[in-house]
C-alpha cells in the first residue's frame, strides 16, 4: 500500500505511517521538543518540495546522486533556496491573492455561502490609477454588498496609526492607509487587510499578532502562508460580514460595536492561547494518560490474584511467577499505550 493518497476533494496530501532510517534527520528531530516535531515535520517536507520545484536543482541532483541524503551542505542550500522561492512566489506577487481568492471561494463552497471572492487585477477602481483593493468579496453575490481585501506581505508596512501620523513625510504605505483606500476604492461596506507572518512589522504584531479591530478603518488579518493557515483570515471575515450585511439597516453606534468586536476578538485570542497550549503539552497529557492506564490495568491484575489468593489460600508457583512477570498486563498495556499514541 503506498504511504502517500491525494484527496482529491479536500486538495490535500495524506501521508500514511512511515518509518525514515537516516542519520541526519533522526539527529535533528531528536533535539527538538516532542511538541515541535510534528510542525518541523510538515516545515521539512515543504521546504522540499519547494526546492524538488526549482528548475536549476536538477544538475545539484545529478552531482550529489545518493550523497544528497547526507551532505549538510546540500540541506542548506536547499534552506537557502526554500527562502528563495518563498519570497519569489508565495509571498510576492499575484500568487499569494491568488491563493487568499481560492482559499476563501472554497470556504464560502464548504459552508454553502453564497459569496464569491473576486480578483480585481490590475484594474483600477473608484480612485484614479489605483489599485488598491486586491480582492472583493461579494456578499451573498451581491455586487452592491462588498468587502474590500488587500493582501500586503511586505514588512515595510507599518500599522500606521492617526496618532502617529506625520503629513509632513513622503507618503508610504500603511496598514491604516491600505484599509482607507480599500474601501475608498473598491466602494465597499468594510475592508480586511491581511498580512503573512513572516512578513509583517513589529508595529502591527504589537498591535494584535493575529486578529485586529480598528473601528471605522476594518480589520487586521494575520495569516501563516507556509502552514495553510487562513484562520485569521475567516474569523476576520465572518466578522466584517455582519458588520456589510447589518450596516446598511442599521445606524450602529461605533462606540458599543468597537466594544463588541474587541471583546469577541479577545475571547477568541484566549481560546487559540489555550489551544496552543493543550497542543504544547500534549505528549505530556499523553504520559498521565499512559501513567493512569498503567495503574488502572495494575489494580485489576492485582485484584485478580489477591482474589483468586482469598478463594484458594495459596498461589501456585506458576500463579507466583506469573503474577511476578506480568506478562498479560503488560501485553494489555502496549494495546493501549498504541492507541494512546494515535491520538
Amino acid at each position: 500500500m503506498p504511504n502517500i493518497k491525494l484527496n482529491q476533494k479536500l486538495k490535500r496530501v495524506e501521508l500514511q505511517k512511515f518509518e525514515l532510517d537516516n542519520e541526519i534527520v533522526f539527529n535533528y528531530f531528536d533535539k527538538l521538543p516532542a511538541a515541535e516535531r510534528d510542525d518541523k515535520l510538515v516545515r521539512a517536507l515543504y521546504i522540499g518540495v519547494l526546492a524538488l520545484m526549482e528548475d536549476r536543482l536538477s544538475s545539484f541532483l545529478s552531482k550529489t546522486s545518493n550523497e544528497l541524503g547526507t551532505e549538510l551542505e546540500s540541506l542548506k542550500m536547499i534552506f537557502e533556496m526554500k527562502k528563495e522561492l518563498f519570497y519569489k512566489s508565495t509571498i510576492k506577487g499575484s500568487l499569494a491573492e491568488d491563493d487568499i481568492a481560492n482559499f476563501l471561494n472554497d470556504y464560502f463552497k464548504s459552508k454553502r455561502m453564497a459569496d464569491k471572492a473576486l480578483l480585481t487585477g490590475n484594474a483600477a477602481g473608484a480612485l484614479p490609477r489605483n489599485k488598491t483593493g486586491d480582492i472583493i468579496c461579494e456578499v451573498n453575490g451581491s455586487p452592491d454588498l462588498k468587502i474590500a481585501i488587500e493582501c500586503k506581505f511586505d514588512k515595510s508596512v507599518k500599522l500606521g496609526d492617526i496618532e502617529g501620523k506625520d503629513l509632513f513625510i513622503r507618503k508610504t504605505d500603511t496598514a491604516w492607509s491600505q484599509l482607507i483606500e480599500s474601501n475608498a476604492n473598491r466602494n465597499s461596506k468594510v475592508s480586511i487587510i491581511v498580512f503573512d507572518i513572516s512578513l509583517v512589522d513589529n508595529s502591527i504584531l504589537k498591535f494584535n499578532e493575529h486578529v485586529g479591530f480598528i473601528p471605522e478603518i476594518g480589520f487586521i488579518a494575520i495569516i501563516d502562508s507556509q502552514k495553510g493557515d487562513y484562520t485569521n483570515l475567516v474569523i476576520a471575515y465572518m466578522l466584517a460580514r455582519d458588520i456589510a450585511i447589518n450596516a446598511k439597516t442599521l445606524d450602529l453606534d461605533k462606540d458599543i460595536l468597537s466594544i463588541l468586536v474587541t471583546r469577541i476578538l479577545k475571547d477568541i485570542g484566549e481560546i487559540k492561547a489555550i489551544k496552543a497550549l493543550v497542543e504544547r503539552n500534549i505528549d505530556t497529557n499523553r504520559e498521565i494518560l499512559k501513567q493512569i492506564e498503567k495503574s488502572m490495568l495494575l489494580m485489576d491484575f492485582n485484584q485478580k490474584y489477591l482474589s483468586q489468593f482469598l478463594q484458594t489460600g495459596t498461589l501456585t508457583k506458576k500463579d507466583l511467577l506469573d503474577f511476578y512477570v506480568g506478562e498479560d498486563v503488560k501485553d494489555q498495556y502496549k494495546l493501549i499505550e498504541k492507541e494512546i499514541n494515535e491520538l
